[in-house]
């Protein structure tokens, strides 16, 4: 499962393949992938056992080296960073929701094949990926321990516990040598859909990368707008609750004047025509 891959420098410095120009981004890019892609595709393989996940998982790695691209150039292991966000991302527990990851795969042909696969597949996560890592790649500890965010103690003893296991449930593979050859083995045995082409990655990474900053965009505009119109319609300050209305004893209720009647409206028409205006209606007349 080894490939040889190109420096941080190489990448940075390499003549281009015709002008002698130092490579551009785009460039540096596809050799990167190139050399990578294939043997990370068997490796991931290795990690989930499933063939379109790791196909995928390389793919959307290196989406994102594209998507970083200054920063995945001047590391110091170019390859090593799309590895470990490939296994990032194939590990991830999410897929489990995903209908179309439920569905088994045809296993390998080979039954010796399938039986590592399943032993493989049955150690914690983080025990196969050390596995992998140390055995299948060939990392140093301290190597293997930084990649998985751990102590050296604490990958050494997952080696140690992924290595029993594996010896436990197939003991022809309990010679360490052994294992790293069976290992190697069936990854390079294995017929995996390589990785859509450098151009083809590079140019969906761009397209998922706009569709991310749209989505971000409305979602910011949403945001935004929903906490304009909630300062808009929130009250400013504080209106204490009212109390229930009660009936007070003894006093009694409010009511305004009585509606007139017939006769009553007649009479007072009656008395307006009588007294008109003048001093008979202020002052009385004597007799």
């Amino acid at each position: 499962m080894e490939s040889t891959v190109p420096a941080a420098a190489d990448l940075a410095t390499a003549d281009g393949p015709a002008t002698g120009d130092a490579l551009t981004p785009a460039q540096a890019f596809d050799v990167l992938y190139a050399f990578a892609a294939p043997a990370l595709v068997r490796q991931t393989y290795l990690l989930t056992g499933r063939r379109e996940l790791a196909r995928e998982s390389v793919e959307r790695a290196f989406q994102l080296a594209w998507q970083r691209w200054p920063e995945v150039a001047v590391d110091r292991d170019p390859a090593g960073w799309v590895r470990a966000a490939a296994y990032e991302y194939a590990m991830s527990p999410w897929h489990r929701l995903r209908l179309r990851l439920r569905l088994p795969e045809p296993p390998p042909a080979a039954l010796d094949d399938r039986r590592l696969l399943s032993v493989l597949r049955g150690l914690p996560p983080a025990y196969r990926r050390t596995l992998l890592l140390h055995d299948g790649l060939g990392l140093g500890l301290p190597e293997t321990a930084a990649e998985t965010e751990a102590s050296t103690a604490a990958a050494a003893n997952r080696l140690m516990y992924a290595r029993a296991t594996v010896a436990a449930r197939l003991p022809e593979l309990a010679e360490t040598d052994e294992l790293r050859r069976r290992l190697k083995e069936l990854g390079d045995t294995e017929r995996l859909r390589t990785a859509p082409e450098a151009a083809a990655v590079r140019t969906g990474g761009e397209r998922r990368a706009r569709h991310w900053t749209r989505a971000a965009v409305a979602l910011t505009v949403l945001v935004i707008g929903s906490t304009a119109f909630t300062l808009h319609t929130a009250p400013d300050h504080y209106e204490a609750p009212q109390a229930p209305a009660k009936t007070v004893p003894g006093v009694p209720p409010r009511s305004g004047p009585l509606q007139l009647s017939t006769e009553d409206v007649q009479l007072r028409a009656r008395l307006r025509a009588m007294f008109g205006e003048g001093p008979q209606k202020l002052l009385p007349q004597l007799r």
